[in-house]
């Protein structure tokens, strides 16, 4: 990555009348930067390692990405209107929204000082001078006098070197970091629904595969306490018959406290109290599962997706334009002053073309000593555009390592799914095999106990990883910037501007 290219405008290029009256503008000009991306993610590459294996169920590619109502691939109506609602009522959401807005009066109190001051008012006073100072001799005694005033006083600085409008550039910026922050708070908004929306669902699914083992364990030890009964077998093999059926029910109280907590976070989520959405989500559902094509477009996508970078981008244009507002401090002022108005020692004069009063004209200041204040500050607001460029170039960084791992998560997890789900058939038949064998007398409890438990770990393994290939995408999503577009935002900039980012092709 490269700095911006930025041009300094130096003292000696406002010099001369001519060019002071049309004004110019000190600081240096903002260029966004320009950022080598990759060409291609890496994850989406082919591997000749893995061309043995079965293609997944659901296949990421680079093809251009519509990510604006993402969750809508899970198919899940319930899903869909939990995203809906959470828009509609977060407080982080709402927030945000309300950063913006102060960033937008924040915009107008500094454009504001590009135009003229004007200060209306009217006065009343009555006086009576001291008599014993300075008072002639002979002087008879003090009078009392009134004084009736009305008019306006205008001030305007005129912006010669740009000081104003550098700071409206940055405010300008500032505004639009800060929809670009709403934006981020939104996406990851999406996320959290959607993500605790599908653990609620495979816990729910770990629950049952739980409770339905269980009930297979206590048929075992049902048959295998009848056997007993009948002197065919020793309480050894009741012992661990009951055993297995304990260790599994203990299992199933931390899945169901988990659903719950995550039918708590989901209410919250909402701006509800923590129980609001119980009866609504207690009641299991299919996990939701990803669609067969997921695309994701490029690397060069994400300086226009993801609004993390743009927010980066927009504050280092702010810290650009702070340098050009420190730098005006290195010159002159000038401003035009004016007054208008009546004055008269009696109310009824004020009306009279004799108690008109003005005044008009020009005023220049300039600081001539401050100890290398101004420079320091100019230092200052160098140093911190300097951050901001090097927080640019991370956020692009930890973005693009984002989606390469979220990528490379959903491809392998999906290999892993599909090798549990043989584990599981194989373990169906190995459970089967060893009951009956033991039913028949052929085979110790031992083997039956094993397979048992073999067949629960696998099943609940592949939920676990169900879950997790669904998961991943939704990390996915959120990488990729998906979701914000959904809510248009309006404002001094035209928020559906990219800023001027530019992706460079990669160097060799």
């Amino acid at each position: 990555m490269h700095a911006p290219q930025i041009r300094v405008l130096r003292a000696g290029s406002c010099a001369g009348l001519s060019l002071m009256l049309a004004a110019c503008t000190v600081g240096p000009e903002y260029s966004a930067p320009e950022t080598a991306l990759p060409g291609s993610w890496a994850a989406l590459a082919p591997d000749g390692a893995r061309a043995d294996q079965a293609a997944p169920a659901s296949v990421a590619t680079p093809e251009p990405a519509n990510l604006a109502s993402w969750w809508t691939t899970f198919d899940d109506p319930v899903l869909d209107s939990l995203i809906g609602r959470a828009v509609r009522a977060n407080p982080d959401l709402r927030g945000a929204q309300a950063r913006v807005r102060e960033a937008r009066a924040r915009w107008g109190v500094v454009a504001a000082d590009l135009f003229p001051s004007v200060d209306v008012g009217a006065s009343y006073s009555r006086d009576r001078p001291s008599g014993s100072v300075d008072a002639p001799v002979g002087a008879g005694p003090a009078t009392e006098t009134d004084l009736y005033r009305a008019g306006f006083d205008a001030a305007w600085e005129i912006d010669v070197f740009g000081g104003v409008r550098r700071g409206i550039e940055a405010a300008d910026a500032d505004v639009s970091a800060s929809v670009e922050d709403r934006r981020d708070v939104l996406v990851s908004l999406l996320a959290e629904v959607a993500q605790r929306y599908v653990e609620l669902r495979g816990l729910q699914r770990r629950i049952e595969i739980a409770r339905a083992n269980l009930q297979a364990q206590r048929e075992t030890l049902a048959m295998t306490s009848a056997r007993f009964d009948a002197g065919l077998v020793g309480d050894l093999d009741v012992a661990r018959a009951e055993a297995q059926v304990r260790s599994t029910q203990a299992e199933i109280p931390a899945l169901e406290s988990g659903a719950r907590q995550s039918i708590h976070a989901l209410s919250v989520l909402l701006a509800q109290p923590p129980a609001a959405l119980l009866e609504e989500l207690a009641p299991a559902q299919a996990l939701p599962s990803p669609p067969a094509r997921v695309p994701v477009g490029l690397p060069s996508d994400l300086l226009r997706r993801r609004p993390d970078i743009r927010r980066a981008e927009r504050r280092l244009a702010g810290a650009t334009a702070r340098i050009g507002v420190a730098a005006a401090d290195l010159f002159p002022r000038f401003t035009l002053t004016g007054a208008w108005g009546v004055q008269s020692s009696e109310i009824g004069g004020l009306a009279d073309a004799e108690s008109l009063f003005w005044s008009f004209g020009p005023g220049v200041s300039w600081r001539a000593l401050d100890f290398g204040r101004i420079r320091s500050n100019i230092e200052v607001q160098n140093a911190q555009e300097e951050q901001a460029l090097a927080a640019y170039e991370q956020s692009v960084l930890t973005g693009l390592r984002e989606v390469e791992d979220a990528l490379v998560a959903f491809e392998r997890e999906q290999a892993r799914r599909q090798a549990l789900s043989g584990a599981v058939e194989a373990d169906r038949r190995a459970a089967g095999l060893a009951r009956n064998l033991y039913e028949q007398g052929l085979s110790d409890f031992l083997s039956v106990l094993q397979a048992e438990r073999d067949l629960f770990a696998s099943e609940d393994a592949l939920v676990q990883s169900e879950l997790a290939v669904s998961t991943n995408l939704v990390r996915l999503y959120k990488s990729l910037g998906g979701g914000w577009e959904i809510e248009a935002e309006s404002g001094p900039r035209k928020e559906e501007e990219t800023y001027g980012l530019v992706a460079r092709p990669p160097r060799d």
